[in-house]
């Protein structure tokens, strides 16, 4: 075993008197070692309860003949650190968090691994660290949130962030805005419309780390404590099988996650994490494989932001696997890759039919011919941006209009809602990509604004930042190469006409080549948002959105 490295043989004595401080036995000591990465935390309700699904998992451990030993990584909600400093953070926390998992299951060679996230950068960061890894490791996640009910309607976290922009316009006031603050989160998990910690919690499924319901199953029910425990009995097998990552994130496991995402209309920040697990892997995954799995793939299922379903809805029509065999019926998906379940992905589908074809629609009637995001390139993002297609009103799919520029979130913010943005406008937000952010900041305070305004059927927003999996309207996103590496979006001016053509995959700076190619031999740089830290380090280091803003090698 793995562990006998720091367990076994006489001159592990010392090594075996530590454990004993800690209360183990020799028949524990003697069994396979399960490492279990717990981001239980009190800052983020998505992790709150995190402690009794860890609980769930060693329960597993122990009874399929394993120890399990508990960690912690540090974790981030997205939404608490919106629109403020702290959002800087957030996605360099991604790289901190694999780090952190390499780090311990180094120090300590377990035989296994279980992690246990559930919000937005956890997620793929533990997955990062597993391909990194590659001993074996399960995914078992915390689960979704319920949505509230407020004022005899469905409501979540996005429509509290719309509230916002409605009180500015006048259409809302502020006790409307406190019932809606008071009732969208209800309880315990990651936020419950198809945003990113859900997107990415439902392709653990589709990547075959993770067993059947670990996307879907809300945090409260019972049965996410089942998945937990059947979880952490499952990672024995995987040990004893030494079934490794490296035999699951395969390249069809790839393609079978993205054509999953542009079925369920997934987060855009998908294009930012696949690729960074899979260049863990050692796999190339491209933003040019996202358009050619959209462009083939009909996006089924119409779930918020831009659409009226929720995760527990997903559920229960049968979840990500219904999904997926309804996938099937297409050949879209690769039945061969092997999944945590230790068979081949195709081999579970034909049990998990769709219960609800309004929730899964059939092939027949699809909300959209093709999937949930858009690659789009031009002269103002020659490497690629990417938007979330499916969110976007039909009369913005193409869009043209002046820019009006700023270089922060907080600048376009104040405008947007000091109704200084008109009708036909295109926003530009620049400097916030995960060299100039630094950190690639999401921007959901912007594009929710824009939508409680009433301004998301007239307006465009393009950023080299990023935008939350909540964010719905003509909001293109991870622009590249971004302004802090000279991308042509650094000398936008106020007035420049910008073409949005969404169908036609284009996005474009209506200027002539000698006017880009002059102001760029012209531009100079900002100097660095932040000069201290680990964010500093993170803005030497950080590639690119289009790369999966992973770092340089």
């Amino acid at each position: 075993m793995r562990s006998d490295q720091m367990k076994k043989g006489v001159t592990r004595a010392p090594h075996r008197s530590l454990f004993k401080a800690m209360g183990y036995t020799d028949e524990e000591l003697s069994r396979p070692i399960i490492g279990v990465a717990s981001s239980a935390n009190e800052v983020i309700p998505g992790h709150v309860h995190l402690d009794k699904v860890v609980e769930a998992v060693k329960a597993g451990i122990r009874m399929a003949g394993g120890t399990p030993m508990t960690f912690a990584t540090i974790g981030i909600c997205d939404g608490i650190a919106m629109g403020h400093q702290g959002m800087k953070y957030s996605l360099g926390s991604r790289e901190l968090i694999a780090d952190s998992v390499e780090v311990m299951a180094m120090a300590y060679p377990f035989d296994g691994l279980v992690l246990v996230p559930n919000c937005d950068k956890i997620i793929p960061g533990m997955m990062m660290a597993a391909a990194r890894l590659n001993i074996p490791a399960i995914v078992v996640s915390g689960g979704p949130m319920l949505t509230g009910e407020c004022c005899g309607q469905t409501i979540d976290l996005i429509s509290v962030f719309e509230a916002v922009g409605k009180v500015s316009a006048g259409d809302f006031t502020d006790e409307e805005l406190k019932q809606y603050e008071d009732a969208a989160c209800p309880g315990a998990g990651s936020c419950s419309g198809m945003f990113t910690a859900n997107s990415m919690n439902a392709l653990t499924e589709a990547l075959g780390l993770a067993l059947p319901g670990n996307g879907t199953i809300p945090a409260v029910m019972a049965a996410r404590l089942r998945l937990a425990k059947t979880s952490g009995m499952q990672i024995m097998r995987l040990v004893a099988e030494n079934i490794t990552p490296d035999k699951i994130l395969t390249k069809a496991a790839f393609l079978n996650a993205v054509t999953v995402d542009m079925a369920f209309g997934g987060s855009t920040n998908t294009s930012l994490h696949l690729p960074a697990i899979a260049h863990e892997a050692g796999i190339t995954l491209p933003l040019d494989t996202f358009q050619e799995v959209s462009n083939r793939t009909p996006h089924l299922c119409n779930m918020s932001p831009g659409g009226p379903h929720h995760i527990q809805d997903l559920d229960s029509a049968g979840g990500i696997y219904a999904l997926m065999n309804t996938l099937h019926q297409r050949h879209l998906i690769e039945t061969e890759a092997l999944t945590v379940s230790g068979k081949p992905i195709g081999a579970d589908l034909e049990r998990h039919p769709v219960t609800n074809p309004e929730i899964i629609r059939p092939f027949a009637s699809p909300y959209h011919p093709t999937g949930g995001l858009a690659i789009l390139r031009g002269n103002l993002a020659p490497n690629g941006s990417v938007v979330k297609q499916s969110a976007v009103a039909p009369s913005m799919r193409k869009h043209r209009g002046p820019a009006r520029v700023f270089d922060s979130e907080e600048a376009a913010v104040d405008a947007i809602l000091g109704g200084k943005i008109l009708k036909g406008d295109v926003v530009v937000i620049r400097y916030e990509g995960p060299r100039g952010g630094p950190g690639m900041r999401e921007m959901l305070a912007p594009t929710s604004a824009i939508a409680g305004m009433g301004l998301d059927k007239d307006v465009a927003l393009l950023t080299d930042g990023r935008f939350s999996g909540g964010t719905r309207g003509a909001a293109v996103g991870h622009i590249s190469p971004e302004a802090a590496q000279k991308g042509p979006i650094a000398i936008v001016q106020d007035g420049d006409e910008i073409e949005v053509d969404i169908d036609n995959n284009r996005l474009t700076l209506l200027l002539p080549d000698e006017m880009i190619n002059a102001r760029l031999a012209a531009w100079k740089p900002l100097p660095p948002k932040i000069q201290t830290g680990y964010m500093a380090r993170y803005a030497r280091m950080v590639q690119s959105a289009d790369t999966g803003a992973v770092f340089e090698k």
